[in-house]
């Protein structure tokens, strides 16, 4: 997958391997595990700026049952790929948040686009097989075959009247 400066994106696993996270064996990419202090420093961002950024929708993270933001490993890896594209790439919040968006659309048409894929192999084998049982099922014995005989067809020229 490449992102929009056509660099290649790398899975969240990969991507936390080069922030240097360490492994967590059996969490989900997206389960909510740090608290913001941690996801700031993991980030490289004040606290304030996540807070900033889940107001205006451009990172979301989950809550807890006290009602207290919770990050995910993604996030993490959101909120760094969102402070290169403003610190590198000099795109403002407005424009990051529509390239974010527009990924999540683009990610989703991709899974879409691979489960009808799957869907339209399935039919198509599915077809072979019914092809295969109807040529199985023909009758052999309707029209006898002397496989040594060879018959030639021509067309009588039409009669005037």
């Amino acid at each position: 997958m490449a992102d929009p400066t056509g660099r290649e994106r790398m899975p969240v696993t990969e991507a936390l391997r080069a922030l240097g996270l360490p492994r967590m064996d059996g969490v989900p990419d997206d389960a909510p595990v740090f608290v913001i202090s941690v996801a700031a420093t993991l980030a490289g961002m004040h606290p304030q700026t996540l807070r900033q950024y889940d107001r205006l929708g451009i990172v979301s993270p989950g809550r807890s049952a006290g009602r207290g933001r919770r990050y995910s490993a993604r996030d993490i890896v959101v909120l760094r790929e969102v402070q290169r594209m403003s610190q590198d790439e000099g795109i403002n919040l407005a424009g990051i948040k529509r390239i974010l968006e527009l990924e999540s659309h683009v990610d989703a048409l991709r899974s879409r686009v691979a489960e009808l894929q799957a869907q339209l192999e399935a039919a198509a084998a599915e077809i072979a097989r019914r092809e295969q049982q109807v040529h199985a099922s023909y009758r052999r014995d309707l029209v006898p075959l002397d496989r040594n005989s060879v018959v030639v067809w021509r067309p009588q020229p039409p009669t005037s009247r």
